[in-house]
């Protein structure tokens, strides 16, 4: 997310001139994933609780302080069978890991409005690196409600989930070991 973000400096420039601090909107915000099933299809899962900040410098493109919280037990694949097994120990085993955690503290621009944050997920007691490909879609003041400057983000990444000892299914094919991460986030600066 160290991104150059020409085209929004000039329109943003009095409103975050210096590095502030981003909360994720979790109404307006989305962790999901898509998952191989034996081959078919892929299986949409996504979380329904989560907390995350970091902090920002529209003027310098500096990224630091990241850290997503998600609650394991708010897992939702629309089918109450998998999700139970999904929240078992063949996978989140939310009783014994009730989060995962990602934090990161910098980010590499790679175009106008993209960049990739490298950090570590926790997950299963686990710690790994993972890398996000981030877009900036938006970076203005919020047109209604909260009225607060706000960035609108698309995240993409992926992971192989035996990495974090997540292994049920990998070796037969029933389920696959890539996961592929969807996140669409609005981010409102903390104001004071």
């Amino acid at each position: 997310m160290r991104l150059v973000l020409v085209p929004f400096i000039c329109a943003a420039a009095s409103a975050a001139a210096e590095p502030a601090r981003y909360e994720l909107d979790p109404a307006h915000t989305t962790i999901a994933f898509l998952v191989d099933h034996v081959g078919y299809a892929k299986t949409l899962g996504l979380f329904a609780e989560m907390t995350g900040s970091f902090v920002y410098d529209m003027e310098t493109q500096d990224l630091s302080d990241v850290r997503v919280v998600v609650s394991t037990a708010s897992l939702e694949t629309l089918n109450d069978a998998r999700d139970n097994h999904v929240l078992s120990s063949d996978f989140l085993d939310v009783e014994s890991h009730p989060q995962m955690v990602f934090v990161a503290d910098g980010g590499t621009p790679t175009g106008e409005t993209t960049g990739t944050v490298e950090g570590e997920l926790t997950l299963l007691g686990q710690t790994g690196p993972l890398t996000l490909d981030v877009t900036l879609n938006k970076a203005e003041v919020y047109p209604f409600g909260h009225q607060r400057f706000t960035l609108g983000l698309t995240v993409r990444g992926s992971l192989m989930r035996s990495d974090w000892g997540m292994d049920y299914g990998v070796a037969n094919g029933l389920v696959g070991d890539e996961v592929t991460l969807i996140i669409e986030a609005e981010a409102m600066r903390v104001e004071g």
